[in-house]
């Protein structure tokens, strides 16, 4: 039964990576073996030993799921689907780009998440851990403080868990991540300066 689960849900990231290729190029040569994350979960510091996860998850970004690089993520369970993108948790060299990145182009950055269909889809980023004052080295009244602050830049959407049996689930994933692109672009660009 996973494994019929398993090979339906690497057929819609294949279908998946194909329409986000459409406007990330970057991606056009993944497999949904290199984004699909195993079912195992990592017990070692939970109070929940479950040894399994109960969703499927993949990371639809430059380099797979391991890469280091801002891309996309769905999230599909009986009890939530979701799509998100962005950097969860970059390493210590890629958080201070990225910061670096805000503090000098605050402007751009504004322009990229006050834009209409940005908005639309994404309420906030999400607000996971983060600094209770700004960064070493950064103004505490820098005008963009508050995203400062985050260790994780992912804006997200929460998709009705029937919306992964309608037929354009793939097509309005794409569509949402589109949306999404700008500020994926502002992210890798910190990261590759």
């Amino acid at each position: 039964m996973y494994d019929d689960a398993r090979f339906d849900f690497e057929i819609f990231v294949h279908e998946l990576i194909q329409e986000i290729a459409g406007f990330d190029p970057s991606v056009a040569s993944l497999e949904p073996g290199n984004c699909v994350f195993r079912i195992y979960k990592d017990v070692r510091f939970s109070k929940d030993k479950t040894p399994y996860k109960t969703n499927f998850g993949a990371a639809i970004q430059r380099e797979g799921r391991k890469s280091q690089y801002a891309g996309f993520y769905i999230h599909v369970s009986p009890a939530e689907v979701f799509g998100a993108g962005g950097v969860y948790t970059p390493s210590p060299e890629n958080l201070l780009k990225i910061r670096n990145a805000i503090a000098g182009r605050t402007k751009e950055l504004n322009s990229i998440l006050n834009a209409k269909e940005f908005k639309k889809n994404f309420k906030e980023l999400w607000q996971g851990d983060k600094l209770k004052t700004a960064p070493k080295g950064f103004p505490k009244d820098h005008p963009a403080v508050e995203y400062l602050k985050l260790k994780s830049f992912m804006p997200w959407y929460d998709f009705k868990p029937e919306a992964v049996l309608q037929k354009d689930i793939i097509k309005k994933a794409a569509k949402i991540f589109r949306s999404m692109q700008p500020f994926n672009d502002f992210l890798n660009e910190a990261i590759n300066s």
